[in-house]
């Protein structure tokens, strides 16, 4: 698939967060927005009384749809598809599509990577449909608690695109950095925005993939952001370094709100997390490329949240980005040139309890090649 081809697919965004993060309330801000006026919104609820759709603000323009009886991520991924798969002709006028854009709005208990696997992979919406990015909503209140508690929390910080942190007014300014500071160490490469009353601005929210709605050149340093993955790494060899001097004070950010427990909680759910990124000089071959990817995914796929690259395949004048989420990978997609005079590849990486020196290590003894 070409890029070109990328870009005339239909934008997907994916709503996730916690139960009480406050994705209705939000959404009924969203849908007000002009650059939400001609989307499609898919909203799942699971029970059997399904309420939120009748929260949600309705418009002449905005298609409000409500999949009920079972969560979208798992027991009615087949409606979704169906869903997905009639929409474009069920909401259309003299045989035009009438949506721009598909917002999605998961239950509160979703695991988003299975959504994902069916936006990247199913033959018949990745042939139509683009994911444009992945918006996690996070309760500032409860934040802390939930992500001790529940892994799916850590996993929806994780594959997120842009986080939105809620009620900051019910916290204090310290537990709000600190929360902040756990969610960069999560996940550092996606942008935190603070809301208040679901107030967000659209510009936050859309256009958060590799391609842009405008058709513009795709922005791979922005997709990537690698920056920030190497900021955080830094932070946390400064604090390490710190720790050594200052033992009586704490320098992990990832702990709940009792201020006098100054151990690293080795039972916390997002200190299995691992965010990093590296680059690799010389260009892969299609066959190095595979092993490794295949090698990985068939040991460690369940635990490699996500994955963000761009390739340098050797014979190739083109660099190649790929996009993985668990065991599943996008199809590679050519881009039509370089974004700079570096043509090293360079990936990005989150996992669950995978050591960079463990995916380095799997590419030096299947290719012979090195990163740095």
């Amino acid at each position: 698939m070409t890029a070109s081809h990328k870009k005339s697919l239909i934008p997907v965004t994916l709503l996730t967060g916690f139960l009480g993060s406050g994705k209705t309330t939000l959404l009924n801000q969203l849908v007000q927005q002009p650059e939400f006026a001609d989307a499609l919104i898919i909203i799942n609820e699971f029970g059997e009384m399904s309420l939120d759709h009748m929260l949600v603000a309705h418009s002449t323009e905005n298609i409000i749809m409500e999949m009920g009886n079972g969560c979208l991520c798992c027991t009615i991924r087949g409606d979704l598809v169906k869903t997905l798969r009639d929409i474009t002709w069920r909401f259309s006028r003299e045989g035009e599509r009438h949506f721009s854009r598909v917002l999605i709005e998961t239950t509160g208990l979703a695991d988003p990577a299975p959504i994902l696997h069916t936006l990247m992979t199913h033959p018949q919406i990745a042939s139509r449909y683009r994911l444009d990015g992945v918006v996690t909503l996070v309760d500032a209140c409860a934040g802390q608690h939930t992500l001790d508690q529940h892994p799916e929390a850590v996993k929806q910080a994780a594959v997120a695109d842009v986080l939105l942190l809620s009620k900051q007014d019910l916290v204090t300014d310290q537990d709000f950095q600190l929360l902040q500071q756990r969610l960069r160490n999560i996940n550092p490469a996606a942008p935190q925005w603070s809301v208040s009353q679901g107030e967000a601005t659209a510009d936050k929210l859309l256009d958060l993939g590799l391609f842009s709605a405008s058709g513009k050149t795709p922005d791979v340093e922005r997709w990537l952001r690698e920056e920030a993955f190497a900021d955080e790494a830094h932070t946390e060899e400064m604090h390490s370094h710190c720790s050594h001097d200052h033992h009586d004070h704490d320098h992990d950010h990832d702990h709940d709100h009792d201020h006098d427990h100054h151990h690293h909680d080795v039972n916390r759910h997002d200190d299995h997390i691992r965010a990093f990124c590296f680059s690799i000089a010389a260009p892969l071959t299609e066959e190095q490329l595979t092993t490794w990817l295949e090698v990985l995914m068939s040991f460690m796929g369940e635990n490699i949240l996500r994955v963000k690259g761009i390739l340098n395949i050797k014979d190739q004048e083109k660099p190649l980005v790929i996009h993985g989420v668990q065991h599943i990978f996008h199809p590679p997609v050519p881009l039509p040139a370089w974004p700079s005079e570096d043509h090293r590849s360079r990936l990005v990486f989150i996992t669950r309890d995978i050591e960079r020196e463990v995916v380095e290590g799997a590419l030096k003894a299947l290719t012979g090649v090195s990163a740095s």
